[in-house]
């Protein structure tokens, strides 16, 4: 018997105390608080995970979208005679659970840095809105940039580059990336931005296809009058295929236009997944004769965040 009279077993029989009873129901609500952290925090990372599977699954389909869009494109390219080559072209189709939606056109569309001349790009920075005096400036700058120097490595460019404070001297070789012009000595930024969208270094052509290029572009050609290019792109219009009746429309400006696709082209794909995303990609190529792959990949822009 323990002390008072009372056994031991009827000590252990005996409710908590009231004290007792509040600490272990909140010893108890610690535990369930705990259990249902732990339970949400596997809840969301069941979810992130699905959601990070899912995304890289787009990724897949979309980039396999691309290629298959891609690999068509090329092969109706690579599989004309050179001389017949299709300058634009556009088709859909199904993969898997994608459409994808493509146009290619000729990379003579647009005025190549390295290959055109003076005076065509003088008429590109005109068509864009700057003064007679500054595009013809702005086309020496950009000559003198792309320009080999002289054996001792100096030439009348670099020296201007030093006098205006520039840390670096202009390249004296061609352009590397389109991007490259905003480094150009004394051409604004927003001419610059006004000329990216026509201008290319991947035609290797000095000419501009008359077939494809766009009034902007037809508006850099030396002597060419807003009535001739009009012309042009009503002719077009209608599907005129014979590219030599838009070159007599040009009259003398025809000597800066050619109908001879380059073997550059650019190509853009939508792609629309069932699941809503939707991704665009650009596509520059190069269609290649007697290699195991039927072009080459030049640049690759696309709008999916890094997704490729």
């Amino acid at each position: 018997m323990s002390p008072g009279g009372r056994s031991l077993g009827d000590q252990a029989g005996e409710a908590p105390k009231p004290g007792e009873r509040g600490f272990i129901l909140v010893a108890v609500l610690w535990m369930l608080a705990a259990l249902a952290t732990l339970a949400s925090i596997y809840a969301v990372y069941v979810d992130v995970s699905g959601f990070a599977f899912r995304v890289d699954d787009d990724r897949l389909r979309i980039r396999a979208s691309v290629e298959s869009g891609l690999e068509l494109a090329a092969f109706e390219l690579a599989g004309a005679q050179e001389d017949a080559r299709p300058p634009r072209g556009a088709f859909s189709l199904r993969l898997d659970r994608s459409a994808i939606d493509v146009t290619f056109t000729a990379e003579g569309a647009r005025i190549d840095l390295n290959a055109a001349s003076k005076e065509t790009l003088a008429g590109l920075f005109a068509a864009v809105g700057a003064s007679p005096d500054d595009a013809a400036a702005y086309a020496d700058r950009l000559v003198g940039w792309r320009t080999k120097a002289d054996a001792a490595g100096q030439n009348d460019e670099v020296a201007l580059y030093k006098s205006a404070g520039y840390a670096y001297p202009p390249r004296q070789a061609p352009f590397r990336n389109v991007l490259e012009l905003s480094l150009v000595l004394g051409i604004p930024p927003g001419i610059v931005e006004r000329v990216l969208p026509f201008v290319t270094i991947f035609s290797g052509q000095g000419e501009i296809d008359v077939r494809v290029a766009d009034y902007t572009v037809l508006s850099a050609l030396p002597k060419a009058t807003p009535e001739q290019i009009n012309q042009v792109i009503a002719l077009r219009a209608q599907g005129a295929q014979d590219g030599e009746s838009l070159l007599k429309l040009l009259g003398p400006a025809s000597a800066g236009a050619t109908t001879k696709t380059s073997a550059a082209t650019r190509v853009r794909a939508a792609v629309r997944l069932d699941d809503g995303r939707k991704a665009r990609v650009e596509v520059v190529i190069l269609i290649l004769k007697g290699e195991d792959r039927p072009f080459r990949v030049l640049s690759w822009r696309d709008d999916v965040g890094g997704a490729f």
